[in-house]
């Protein structure tokens, strides 16, 4: 019985959080341009029209393109700061953390006010690549708190013994550490993508209306009224979400980005 409770709870749950979804789907296939739900008809056009209209798709290939180069650059500043952390501890170092994680720390609007003075300053407002750096630098917190984990993970004996064989410290990191702590990397840079793809607060404030990326589209087009196509992106952006988190527990070892060693270790 109360095996069964459990379960009616855990299914409650489970579709009151997923009703937003499921209203936003319903919404997004309606035959005529209506918000209506349940939906009156059935079409995907409202789908054809994210990668068809000129508008559209270009807002989506600029969230993409925003997204990796600005997950990879927060990765890229995350990694060799979580790394000199883990390996050598200096105490007065761990300024440089806090410093990394300060800009997610605060509200984001705070975050982007500070990010429009500094482009301003620099008279760099509106350019396209701020934009990535800015967003690098909102998210690094993510890839630096798992990459954190992952050295943390790390058993020292392994380079103990790689270093009485005499590797260097690079060798060390190549051949030792690097297979240990790539989950890691790629559960980092996979937090830092979605959240980028999703960001638009830092993003309007930066680039204002120079560079438009989906969000920033999506609000744009709210001065027309509201469409189905909205809708569908919102659906895209929840399934292109659910894959990348799903490639991650299929290929990085989902176990091990918990804290868990495989069994082979």
């Amino acid at each position: 019985m109360a095996r069964k409770l459990n379960a009616f709870i855990a299914g409650l749950i489970a579709l009151l959080l997923s009703a937003p979804i499921l209203v936003v789907a319903g919404v997004s296939v309606n035959a005529k341009r209506s918000l209506d739900f349940p939906p009156k008809g059935f079409s995907l056009a409202w789908y054809a029209e994210v990668f068809t209209d000129p508008g559209w798709r270009g807002a989506l290939v600029a969230s993409l393109v925003v997204a990796v180069l600005s997950a990879a650059l927060a990765v890229a500043i995350a990694f060799p700061l979580a790394w000199f952390l883990w390996r050598w501890r200096a105490p007065w170092a761990r300024a440089f953390e806090m410093l990394g994680m300060t800009p997610f720390i605060l509200p984001p609007v705070i975050t982007a006010l500070g990010f429009l003075s500094f482009w301003t300053t620099f008279d760099q407002y509106g350019a396209p690549w701020t934009v990535v750096v800015s967003h690098a630098v909102f998210f690094v917190t993510l890839p630096l708190v798992t990459l954190s984990m992952g050295f943390a993970a790390v058993d020292r004996s392994y380079v103990e013994a790689a270093s009485t064989m005499g590797a260097d410290d690079r060798t060390v990191l190549r051949t030792v550490v690097m297979p240990l702590v790539r989950p890691y990397v790629i559960s980092g840079f996979a937090f830092a993508f979605v959240l980028s793809l999703n960001e638009y607060i830092v993003a309007y404030m930066v680039v204002g209306f120079t560079l438009e990326t989906l969000p920033i589209k999506i609000f744009n087009a709210l001065r027309y009224g509201y469409t189905p196509t909205m809708a569908a992106v919102t659906v895209l952006f929840v399934l292109l979400t659910g894959l990348v988190f799903g490639l991650i527990a299929r290929f990085g070892d989902l176990p091990r980005l918990l804290g868990a060693w495989a069994r082979h270790d």
